[in-house]
């Protein structure tokens, strides 16, 4: 009986790691393939057609569930809708014109800190030293990066990286709302409901208020860039999505957050491999940043924040 636990025990713990990297690989190549779509399309389309795709993929499981959505919560609902999703999908697009992919993947892991110093300030969590220097540290790291990115070398105008930062912001606002007010509602039921709410009013932006089709018919590389998109909101939004609070669900919030770590990482490998000019200070901020996260971990096991672009 032991023996037989035991087997299954490592099974999933084999499994755990596996869905773990996956994970990293598969938000940690959201910014590659952001700048691979900026390549062919505006910014304000990568992020309308972001998040179209990722609402018609979401809308079968949104229908399924409907009779299930407590439509009474539509604020909080409306909140994570924007500032877990909309918002980040511009401000990403619109800060990969400027900065690099590896920069914007290293500044995305500032979401954790935010997630913790917007529940200290605005949902009364608690705090204490350690969470304030964990976040003097991470912001520290991306102040390196932004001032400091442009004599480095990286090239553009290292200040739209505040846009990345801002976006973190968001994603730790939209967090905090979800552990506050929809803590009994499913996390599928949670990012259907939110991702329809904006994807489709972006959709029809999309079509009526932008050369979007114009576009697809008659630039080089258009329906690549489509599909570069494609992957992004199917793996890196929705599949991802459920993966991970499975990984939650066999692990826990503390195993599960070390993705993390890996999606700066990976960002870093992609830019190398596309010929992005890397230097000491990303690395160095990438370390404080990172740094920071760690603190912040010790006292915090079971704070699990959202880590995607």
């Amino acid at each position: 009986m032991n023996t037989h636990t035991s087997q299954e025990n490592n099974a999933v713990q084999l499994k755990s790691w596996i869905v773990l990297i996956a994970l990293g690989l598969t938000w940690g190549s959201s910014f590659i393939l952001i700048k691979k779509g900026l390549e062919v399309y505006a910014p304000t389309q990568v992020a309308c057609l972001r998040l179209a795709i990722s609402a018609i993929t979401f809308l079968p499981f949104l229908l399924a569930r409907w009779s299930k959505v407590d439509w009474m919560k539509w604020k909080p609902l409306l909140v994570v809708g924007l500032c877990g999703s909309l918002i980040p999908a511009f401000m990403f697009s619109i800060a990969q014109t400027q900065i690099s992919s590896s920069v914007a993947g290293i500044l995305n892991s500032l979401t954790p800190l935010f997630t913790l110093v917007l529940g200290v300030l605005i949902f009364g969590n608690s705090g204490n030293w350690r969470k304030y220097a964990a976040v003097f540290i991470g912001l520290l790291g991306a102040s390196m990066l932004i001032l400091m990115g442009k004599n480095a070398g990286i090239g553009g105008n290292m200040w739209y990286g505040l846009l990345v930062v801002v976006a973190a912001m968001c994603y730790g606002l939209s967090s905090n709302t979800v552990g506050t007010h929809l803590k009994e509602m499913r996390s599928m039921t949670i990012s259907s409901v939110a991702f329809t709410m904006v994807g489709f009013p972006a959709l029809f932006y999309l079509l009526s208020g932008t050369d979007f089709l114009f576009v697809l018919e008659n630039k080089p590389g258009a329906w690549t860039a489509l599909g570069y998109i494609a992957i992004l909101a199917i793996f890196g939004t929705v599949i991802a999505t459920v993966f991970f609070f499975m990984l939650v669900q066999w692990t826990s919030a503390l195993f599960s957050s070390m993705v993390t770590y890996l999606i700066p990482i990976v960002a870093l490998i992609w830019g190398v491999l596309d010929g992005e000019v890397i230097s000491i200070y990303h690395f160095l901020g990438m370390g404080l940043i990172l740094s920071g996260i760690y603190l912040s971990k010790q006292r915090k096991k079971k704070q699990v924040s959202q880590a995607v672009a």
